[in-house]
């Protein structure tokens, strides 16, 4: 371990702050070269999980190796070519990738979850905002969620390095501060290190720096088929929900724990903007608006001035044919647009429900999804001042 990896980086104290991590595990951690799961790698990655969960932090694990661990109870020393097969790999893995991690982290009391999830579960809004729920839930219990590309389902040639886009779109989801992916190289490099002697790690950078993707290497391992490149764009997608990315080798011993104590490891690609306004400000550009919610003059005067929820109790009148994660405009009762947000019921089930009180939601729809039609943390004001 070289001398300066030691050395306190001042200029991460995000890291330290951050309260809900995603850490992303590459192929070559937590596999055997190849050979399936490694459970003793395992148990060491759920060891410092278990240190951060001790500190208060909340963290998801986006996990490889599934297909990995398949072609080994099946007895293949190659990775397939056909889809198929793939598929068949990653059902048999899946199986193996579960229990390493709930021996691993059952060692220090601690439950975990399999999260599996396609694209179109993070793409489409309904099924985003049950994937959300589900994930936010589990944290909530104390869980450990692990999640993997549900490779079984998926029609597309299965590329492990999705996994890190995976890794992003899941901080996205959750609206983590920070995302950590870990792989078998120290992070990035001015250049090929493979290749030039002289190539320089890059301590931290703007996580949009177009120059970021030219320093990328180009293919990963023959376990993997993701290289930095898959990474770097991790990061800049991770960042549009303002979350910073640290890129670094998991070969280093008890790397998270050191990454929280503001360790210079790896690579800090940090995002532009703080997390909240870069989802408000999603949403305030967000054009395909599906419809509108008509406001009473108490709710538009919460909305703006309390930075409330919006409950259905505030709302008279409904526009338009939405869907549970759509986004809505809310408007004043002089038809002035104050705010927009994602709602949480459709737009036959919020004319059930408007005008009447939270605690009346199931009685009126047999079920409740949320208590709010809109979260504060899923709306946006538009206006600063109402018109009544």
């Amino acid at each position: 371990m070289q001398e300066h990896h030691r050395l306190v980086d001042p200029g991460r104290s995000e890291i330290r702050h951050a309260r809900r991590w995603v850490v992303k595990l590459g192929s070559s951690l937590v596999t055997n070269q190849g050979r399936g799961i490694d459970p003793e790698a395992v148990a060491r990655f759920a060891a410092q999980v278990a240190g951060l969960r001790r500190q208060g932090r909340e963290v998801v694990i986006v996990s490889s190796g599934a297909i990995a661990e398949g072609m080994k109870r099946l007895g293949w020393k190659d990775r397939p070519h056909e889809v198929h097969s793939l598929q068949a790999a990653a059902a048999v893995g899946q199986m193996g990738l579960a229990q390493a991690y709930e021996v691993g982290f059952l060692a220090h009391g601690l439950k975990t979850a399999q999260v599996l999830l396609t694209h179109e579960d993070v793409s489409d809004r309904r099924r985003y905002l049950n994937a959300r729920a589900t994930l936010n839930t589990l944290l909530g219990l104390g869980v450990v969620p692990v999640v993997n590309e549900n490779d079984t389902v998926v029609t597309d040639e299965i590329k492990l390095g999705d996994n890190d886009t995976l890794a992003a779109l899941v901080t996205n989801l959750i609206e983590a501060e920070l995302l950590i992916i870990l792989t078998d190289q120290p992070g990035l490099f001015s250049a090929d290190p493979r290749r030039d002697p002289q190539a320089q790690r890059i301590d931290r950078a703007r996580a949009n720096d177009p120059s970021l993707a030219a320093m990328a290497g180009g293919a990963g391992t023959r376990i993997g088929t993701g290289g930095m490149a898959t990474k770097v764009r991790a990061a800049q997608r991770a960042s549009r929900s303002g979350a910073h990315t640290v890129i670094a080798s998991g070969l280093e011993d008890g790397v998270l724990e050191r990454l929280c104590a503001e360790e210079a490891l790896g690579s800090f690609l940090v995002a532009d903007v703080p997390m909240l306004a870069a989802r408000k400000q999603w949403m305030a550009d967000q054009l395909q608006l599906r419809g509108a919610l008509l406001l009473d003059a108490g709710a538009s005067r919460v909305l703006i001035a309390g930075g409330k929820s919006l409950l259905p109790i505030g709302v008279v009148g409904v526009q338009g044919s939405f869907d549970r994660g759509d986004v809505v405009s809310c408007l004043d009762p002089a038809g002035t647009e104050i705010a927009r947000g994602l709602v949480n019921y459709a737009a036959r089930e919020t004319r059930k429900i408007m005008g009447q009180p939270s605690a009346q939601i199931e009685e009126l729809l047999g079920f409740v999804e949320e208590p709010e039609l809109i979260h504060r943390d899923n709306l946006v004001v538009t206006s600063s001042a109402v018109k009544t």
